[in-house]
């Protein structure tokens, strides 16, 4: 069993920052791959950002130079650090953690940017 939890979430406005939160946790002690990805109303969901266990780091160009993602292996834990917030970022934000080619998903955490 695998829980995958992120927090962090809220209202700000533009130009504001965030810090989003995202601990798994479970039967697996080592995850590979981590990162983010949100959905805005009515939009698919997208790439956010993306961590290797090795800390190599891929971001959506939306996001370069804006977000900075970063985890801490021990805790299993990622994060996404946010800045200069944009209405467009509005979105449910999800955190992901993968292992052996499976993919945990989080319930989601909303993010709300006001103008």
């Amino acid at each position: 069993q695998v829980q995958v939890v992120e927090s962090g979430g809220g209202l700000v406005q533009a130009g504001g920052s965030l810090r989003l939160s995202c601990a798994a946790s479970g039967s697996i002690l080592r995850f590979n791959g981590m990162g983010w990805y949100r959905q805005a109303p009515g939009k698919q969901c997208e790439l956010v950002a993306t961590i290797a266990r090795s800390g190599s780091t891929n971001y959506a160009d939306s996001e370069k130079g804006r977000f900075t993602i970063s985890r801490d292996n021990a805790k299993n834990t990622v994060y996404l650090q946010m800045s200069s917030l944009r209405p467009e970022d509005t979105a449910v934000y999800y955190c992901y953690a993968e292992f052996s080619l499976r993919v945990y998903w989080g319930q989601g955490t909303q993010v709300t940017v006001s103008s």
